[in-house]
Formats: structure tokens, sequence, C-alpha cells
């Protein structure tokens, strides 16, 4: 993944002119409210740059969150939203394919729109390697791709589509499917995208 392309997109558009922005993230949510985990669990919400998950999960009373993004730009601006809030939270730079992920130190991975850029099966293997390595035996794994009826490209780039089957596929017999959701996101300028979530465990 190219981090000059999205810091260039980032730098040019206001957080809400995206096409993925929404001003909250209700599926994401639920399913982390479903997941049932205390207040200190550890969440890294991968590719969420300028989300307002983070905002949410404070409101929450969540107290060990993590952002994760390729670009500094959304990251920055992320901060600035939150103000003196933002001390609360880890921010993180970075490839989520090269970074060193500490061993078992995730409780609940989040994902929206970050794994449908990866074209490439070796990067989709190392992505899932990625969330094996940090997430903790039982903890949970929410990742939302575009759907079967999805968009073929996003931001310029290509993208690969899922139904839910072949998402928790990518992911296989380490993870638990628990529940899968299609999701229309209406985008800023009112078109739809077709999103599928898959909400899976990790086995012990």
């Amino acid at each position: 993944m190219s981090k000059s392309h999205w810091e260039q997109v980032y730098g040019s558009k206001a957080p809400d002119a995206v096409s993925w922005y929404a001003p909250h993230l209700a599926e994401s949510l639920a399913y982390i409210r479903q997941a049932g985990a205390d207040l200190d669990a550890a969440i890294l919400d991968v590719g969420g740059g300028e989300s307002t998950l983070v905002d949410d999960l404070l409101d929450a009373g969540y107290r060990r969150i993590e952002v994760l993004d390729l670009s500094e730009q959304a990251l920055a601006v992320c901060r600035a939203r939150l103000g003196e809030r933002a001390a609360q939270v880890r921010w993180c730079a970075g490839d989520v394919l090269e970074m060193e992920l500490a061993l078992n130190s995730v409780d609940i991975w989040h994902d929206r729109a970050v794994f449908h850029f990866l074209t490439d099966p070796a990067q989709r293997r190392r992505y899932v390697e990625q969330v094996l390595n940090a997430l903790k035996p039982g903890g949970f794994a929410i990742v939302g791709t575009f759907g079967p009826e999805g968009p073929t490209e996003c931001s310029g780039l290509p993208v690969a589509r899922y139904s839910s089957d072949g998402l928790h596929a990518e992911f296989g017999a380490p993870f638990q499917l628990l529940e899968h959701a299609t999701h229309l996101h209406t985008t800023p300028w009112g078109s739809t995208q077709q999103f599928v979530y898959c909400f899976c465990r990790r086995a012990h």
C-alpha cells in the first residue's frame, strides 16, 4: 500500500468528503458491544484514520484504544478533532503488513475498509498472519469490506469484493465465524455502497 497515495487523499479532502465517511460506525460498535469485552480490553482500529469510531469508543468508556493508519495526515485530523481526549489513545502511523505487532496484545481487532485494498493474495496472507500474531486466543476480529455488489475501485485503487463466506475463507480455520451482515453504506453524496462484515473469534 502506498503511503504517499493516502497522504494525498487525506490531505486534499475534508474528513466528511470521502466515500467511506460515516458519522457513526453503527455496525462496528454493535459487534464490539457483542464481544462483551470489559472497558480495559485492548482494541486496535486498523485503518482508523479519520474515522469516528474512536470518538464513540471513548464515549463508551473504553480505555485501551489504538488507532493504526498508513496516513499521518489522517491521524492528525483525528487527534485534532478529539482535542485533549487524544491523549487517551495510542496513535500509530504505519503499514499493518509491515509493522511489528506485539504478540497476543489485542482483544478486539477492527478493520473497516482496509482488507479489500489487498488485491494480492500474498498481502492477504500477511495480513492474516498479523492478526494471528496480535490477537489473543479467544479474541475477536471484526472486518468489513466491499460486498459482491460493491465498488470495483475506491480512491483510484482497485479493490477485492467479498461475500461473507469468501471473506471468512480468507481467515480460515483459526477463526470461528460468529455472525455476518450485509450493510448498504450511504456516501456523503447520497450514493450507496454494499459492505459485508464478518464477526469472528480466534480459537483458543
